[in-house]
């Protein structure tokens, strides 16, 4: 059966970023979240990002009304029931992914594809959680979600061949490159990315270097074309520490410990780019 519309749950970054794609490349998309502030905040972001495709001319203004135009906004999950996949993009958090996709499992066609858009959090489990284990798999995008050709797709224990192969070839119809990859704590993305930032935040908090000049090192004399704490501004510092919590769990392995200023930062609210302040200012 083809995939012809879509569902995304959570208005944040992510999910407006994948209705974005999503609805850019001719599916009919319903962007869902439990209030009406939060789908007029994905929606700005949504027509702000198509506004600066359009300026650089990437897309032309017939593009941008059409992609907005498929689009739609609810904050009544059963109005997904006709979605041929929907995708989950609510907070690293297993408690809340899971009562989410169980209430989705209740809502949606038997047929209906359960995708979730975690960062590290086992599908395994996810999928345990609900009636249709074969049909959920993990669509991993990567942040800003127009911009980033990849999407780890990550394979539960339970998820189906036909599944994988459904949405290995949606994600080749979205002009990404999907990458398989077998369901383990931070998956590949993570695994090696999150260590990567926790390290340079010891860095920072034992006072080798500035912020600006951990970066700098990083991007001058590795040829990155970010810093990695500029990187986790832009991630955000909590989804930061919740990734590693999962590494520190599902490993054991004191390596994955969070660094004690990123946690200090999350307690203030220091979230990064999405609250205006983390490692920089953002005005």
């Amino acid at each position: 059966m083809e995939i012809k519309s879509v569902g995304v749950v959570g208005a944040g970054t992510m999910g407006h970023g994948i209705a974005q794609v999503f609805a850019a490349h001719g599916f009919d998309v319903r962007l869902a979240d439990t209030s009406d502030a939060a789908l007029r905040r994905g929606l700005a972001g949504i027509e702000n990002s198509l506004e600066r495709l359009l300026a650089k001319e990437k897309i032309t203004a017939a593009d941008k009304a059409s992609t907005l135009g498929r689009i739609g906004v609810t904050t009544d999950l059963a109005t997904l029931a006709g979605a041929d996949l929907v995708v989950e993009a609510v907070t690293e958090n297993l408690a809340v992914k899971t009562e989410l996709l169980q209430s989705l499992d209740r809502v949606c066609g038997p047929g209906a594809i359960l995708a979730s858009n975690t960062s590290s959090i086992s599908l395994t489990r996810l999928a345990a959680a609900t009636g249709r284990p074969d049909r959920v798999i993990g669509m991993h995008f990567m942040n800003p979600v127009p911009l980033m050709e990849l999407v780890e797709i990550i394979r539960a224990l339970q998820t189906a061949e036909e599944t994988y192969r459904r949405v290995h070839d949606l994600a080749l119809r979205l002009g990404k490159t999907p990458v398989c990859v077998k369901d383990s704590p931070g998956f590949v993305s993570n695994r090696v990315l999150m260590p990567m930032i926790n390290e340079a935040i010891f860095t920072l908090h034992e006072g080798l270097a500035t912020a600006e000049d951990i970066d700098t090192v990083m991007k001058l004399g590795m040829h990155h074309p970010m810093g990695p704490l500029a990187l986790a501004d832009l991630i955000g510092l909590d989804t930061c520490l919740s990734i590693l919590e999962v590494l520190q769990d599902g490993f054991g392995d004191p390596k994955y410990r969070p660094c004690p200023l990123l946690r200090q930062m999350v307690d203030a609210g220091y979230l990064g780019r999405k609250t205006g302040r983390g490692f920089y200012r953002y005005d």
